[in-house]
């Protein structure tokens, strides 16, 4: 599959870093933003198959951004990350297109679990055998 990279969108950048750092030690390529407009300067410039998006941005929400991305990229597996939750943003989120769905404080054993099966999940897809990263 060759590089494994992760985009994480979070406007707190103490776990950005956080992240960032934990998700690098096991072996993934990281990008990082602290907006949706970074966000999607970088996706316009690199193909990132696996993404955790906060809902709760500056200027453009997670939502928002996740349905843009998802306009681009129908076979990335998104999760969002949120300091609060009700069966409405559940339900938003699902509808918004994303594939998972995790409450802050997630723990770093539960992320990296995610990721894996993310990755594994584009594996199985074939997606690079096909060029559709």
């Amino acid at each position: 599959m060759g590089e494994k990279k992760i985009l994480l969108v979070d406007d707190e950048i103490g776990i950005l870093q956080m992240l960032q750092e934990a998700l690098s030690l096991h072996g993934y390529t990281v990008r990082t933003a602290e907006n949706a407009e970074t966000a999607l300067e970088i996706l316009s410039k690199e193909s990132i198959m696996v993404m955790f998006l906060d809902l709760n941005l500056p200027g453009m929400n997670g939502i928002d951004l996740c349905r843009k991305i998802r306009k681009e990229n129908q076979i990335a597996v998104i999760s969002a990350l949120t300091g609060y939750s009700n069966i409405y943003g559940l339900l938003e989120c699902r509808s918004a297109g994303f594939d998972d769905f995790f409450i802050k404080p997630a723990t770093l054993k539960t992320l990296f679990k995610a990721a894996e099966d993310a990755f594994e999940k584009i594996e199985r897809w074939q997606v690079f055998e096909y060029d559709l990263a």
